[in-house]
């Protein structure tokens, strides 16, 4: 059964974790051998530009050393097969180039949109 994870919501929790919480469940589900792909929409069209440089938190002494790599972790999803699709609309709006993306993303239009969930078996919105 192939599912397709969307992801909507930006930035929930990367500075604690490190990761977006659903990025990283798409790397452990494609590890265990699940058929996915995944879609960004809304602000977590952010996540594709390639050129991030995510400062470190710091709260009195303590300060997190490893910010995320989102771009990173989403051509780390590519090179174990898992497609990256960003509604195009979104990137727009937002006044990201298509050169200032990671490699080999796709860009679908809203119009299409209808399109693309008929093709998947389950359909996870988070």
């Amino acid at each position: 059964m192939k599912t397709l994870q969307i992801v909507a919501t930006a930035y929930r929790a990367t500075l604690e974790e490190q990761d977006d919480t659903i990025i990283w469940l798409t790397h452990v589900l494609r590890g265990a051998g699940a058929e996915l792909a995944l879609l960004l929409r809304g602000n977590a069209v952010n996540y594709a530009v390639a050129a991030q440089q995510p400062v470190a938190l710091a709260i009195g002494d303590w300060r997190q050393s490893h910010p995320p790599a989102l771009a990173a972790d989403l051509e780390g999803l590519r090179s174990k097969g898992v497609e990256v699709l960003a509604v195009r609309e979104d990137i727009d709006e937002r006044g990201i180039t298509e050169d200032q993306l990671i490699d080999n993303i796709q860009l679908v239009s809203r119009s299409r949109l209808a399109e693309l969930l008929g093709g998947f078996d389950r359909v996870w919105h988070w």
